[in-house]
């Protein structure tokens, strides 16, 4: 379902659209959300959901997660505006969880299962029997029927079966799902076990009913805008491509500031520090004081991979990530900033709210939210005029090229390269939490022994984030050609890292 546009992209653009809107105008904000859902869902009549009040009733709940605020609990009387003067301040205002299900919207799909259909000829080779390690399938009137008490979902029979007439099924949430942190409620709802949950944001991008939201931080940082804070946009490399297909960094940073951001910088200055960290602390531990190192920029990944496997948790760069360097950086010269990072990921929103790690952000949008204040102001980033000299220039072409699968570890490689050119360095890669799940179980046998380990929590890297706009072969493209325009080519050459050196000296 991902890269197709549908009904519920618009629903959530909508939202993010009118919750901006209402924060720049001020006013009455709690007869503002009341009347919100009737302007975006207008008339008497249901497009999509059972009715048009079920709708709106999705769409208030949605508007409350866009301002950060929690779910109500429909056993009980709430209005659609309670806790609301907690959430009008100019600060990061969250209550946990990050990744929430609105459970009347939710359509109670069918959990794993395998399923003959019509389609099944009654073929004389019935492979689908053979193939069985259960013995689950039997010939009824010549028809395979699969007895679901044995079935053990394999779909060893789907895989063989030369019609298609079988189907394996999962609930789309649970199968994006790297953790298997979606379960049923008592109504077979999809429910989610926060104990597991790393809030990549899968599970909310592949729900074909829109029944699932992250909280946002858009009504918060609007009221620090407006309060004259002076606040820094910390954008990400993945955002080529996402808010127009030509759009350059120098329109970015006029739309920005046209909506109220004092400054934009890139976080690719952020990636080189981490880079050239990572390129050090491998030179140093491996294999001399661990077996291998795994990267750390994707907090979806590094949180996964210490919640399985405990005992690699000190396997894991101890660099911090591009967002918080980046962060660190620009405000050890301008303390009195405020740092908002921008970019595709919702898991980076628990991160620079982490107590233990002093991330220097101050609020997190995704791209869709970010579009969502772009929308509420009339700004149009493509239709901004281009300017050379404002284009992005301090990140080189390896920074750059953290938005993408393989992109970290190619960038690793060649920063060790530069330093130990004699040095041999294996590079193993995977990108959603299921296959980073497969590569550490590999990495627990030894197989990786002297390794660096690269894991992105979205399948495809950042560029496939769960608040990304553009289809992710799209933006994997543009984020390729914007890394081969880099005017700076190597960490060694980036003004950051040399800056990060002479600190550390």
């Amino acid at each position: 379902m991902r890269g197709v546009h549908t009904f519920i992209d618009d629903i959530r653009r909508q939202v993010f659209t009118e919750v901006a809107r209402m924060a720049f105008e001020g006013g009455d904000y709690a007869e503002t959300m009341r009347r919100m859902p009737f302007k975006i869902i207008p008339g008497d009549m249901a497009k999509h959901r059972q009715n048009i009040m079920v709708e709106r009733a999705v769409v208030s709940e949605r508007i409350r997660l866009a301002m950060g605020l929690p779910l109500r609990d429909v056993t009980e009387y709430c209005p659609s505006d309670s806790q609301l003067e907690e959430s009008v301040i100019p600060d990061k205002y969250y209550e946990p969880p990050l990744i929430n299900i609105i459970s009347f919207a939710c359509n109670a799909c069918p959990t794993k299962q395998v399923k003959v259909t019509n389609m099944c000829q009654g073929c004389l080779a019935h492979p689908c029997k053979e193939i069985c390690p259960k013995d689950a399938i039997s010939l009824v009137q010549g028809k395979s029927v699969i007895d679901q008490e044995k079935c053990i979902k394999c779909g060893k029979c789907a895989d063989q079966c030369p019609y298609g007439a079988i189907l394996k099924i999962e609930r789309p949430c649970a199968e994006a799902c790297g953790m298997d942190a979606i379960g049923s409620d008592h109504l077979g709802r999809a429910k989610i076990d926060y104990d597991k949950c790393v809030s990549c944001g899968m599970c909310l991008a592949n729900c074909p009913f829109g029944a699932i939201s992250d909280k946002s931080q858009i009504f918060q940082l609007i009221q620090a805008i407006k309060q004259g804070d002076k606040v820094v946009a910390a954008v990400a490399p993945a955002f080529v491509s996402q808010f127009g297909e030509n759009v350059t960094s120098s329109q970015i940073r006029e739309a920005m500031r046209r909506v109220g951001f004092q400054k934009v910088i890139e976080v690719a200055v952020g990636a080189d520090m981490c880079t050239a960290e990572e390129a050090e602390d491998f030179l140093k531990k491996v294999p001399n004081e661990q077996p291998f190192m795994a990267t750390s920029c994707c907090p979806s990944w590094s949180v996964m991979a210490k919640k399985l496997f405990p005992q690699f948790k000190d396997y894991i760069s101890m660099a911090m990530t591009p967002m918080v360097l980046a962060a660190r950086l620009y405000k050890k010269d301008h303390p009195d900033v405020r740092i908002v990072f921008i970019g595709p990921c919702t898991a980076k929103k628990l991160e620079a709210s982490r107590r233990t790690v002093r991330s220097d952000v101050d609020f997190v949008l995704t791209f869709e939210e970010m579009q969502g204040i772009f929308d509420a102001k009339g700004v149009v980033p493509a239709e901004m005029p281009v300017n050379p000299d404002e284009e992005f220039k301090t990140g080189t072409s390896q920074g750059r090229g953290f938005a993408v699968t393989g992109g970290v570890a190619a960038a690793v490689k060649a920063a060790i390269a530069e330093i130990a050119p004699d040095r041999e360095v294996k590079v193993e890669r995977a990108d959603g939490l299921r296959e980073c799940r497969k590569m550490l179980l590999m990495a627990k046998t030894g197989r990786y022994n002297g390794y660096l380990l690269e894991g992105m929590g979205c399948p495809g890297g950042c560029v496939a984030g769960a608040g990304t706009i553009t289809p992710v072969n799209k933006s994997t493209a543009a984020v390729s050609r914007y890394t081969a325009a880099a005017p700076v080519k190597s960490v060694q050459d980036s003004a950051a890292v040399k800056r990060l050196r002479e600190v550390q000296d």
